[in-house]
């Protein structure tokens, strides 16, 4: 069986999927499911704090969105990024969100599966040709900044990264159409039930 074929499958069983309790619906890479805890409030509080940063300065046309299917079949891939930056029209659809349309991804990392984000969007990411990818870590208050697809390795990787840098550390996004500044000096960090640690 290919990829597509796999991954073809893999799409229809999750269209009649109903995630159990404390999960969201599964993303697809490398042929199998991905399936995550919900979100904690201080991660959904991160989400909001930074697509209100980013409203302000995008220009017209240009949108935050949260949690969008974003599907590139001809590599078998369903991502769903807590935050993305995408023209308003491409969002205007029934079918899930094309990534080339899409000028950032930010992940907000769960404690319960920070590979994902650090390690495998890593690698999906500028393979979908998603050109800037944010990683904001509540567990310890860093951003990862990576942007710049290089293909000169034969696989399509970020050529440019600013790694675990602490909060409140400048950070500018600088895209075609324009740079967008973060201020992480506030973002919501998680408490030890989050990471689900005992009491201290």
């Amino acid at each position: 069986m290919t990829e597509q074929a796999i991954y073809r499958h893999l799409r229809g069983l999750r269209d009649h999927f109903t995630p159990p309790p404390g999960f969201t619906y599964p993303e697809i890479s490398d042929g199998t499911f991905v399936m995550m805890m919900s979100p904690r409030p201080r991660h959904q509080l991160t989400a909001v704090d930074v697509r209100d940063q980013l409203a302000g300065q995008l220009p017209p046309g240009i949108i935050a969105a949260e949690a969008t299917d974003t599907d590139d079949a001809s590599l078998g891939t369903l991502r769903i990024p807590d935050l993305l930056v995408v023209p308003r029209s491409a969002m205007e659809t029934d079918d899930p969100l094309d990534p080339h349309e899409i000028l950032l991804a930010i992940e907000i990392v769960s404690p319960s599966n920070p590979g994902n984000d650090y390690d495998a969007k890593s690698h999906d990411y500028p393979a979908m040709g998603i050109p800037h990818y944010l990683i904001l870590d509540p567990r310890d208050g860093t951003w990862t900044y990576q942007w710049e697809i290089d293909t000169s390795g034969g696989r399509p990787a970020y050529g440019n990264r600013l790694l675990r840098q602490p909060y409140g550390t400048p950070l500018a996004i600088t895209s075609e159409l324009g740079t967008w500044k973060l201020d992480t000096s506030g973002l919501p960090l998680y408490s030890r039930k989050d990471m689900m640690l005992p009491p201290e």
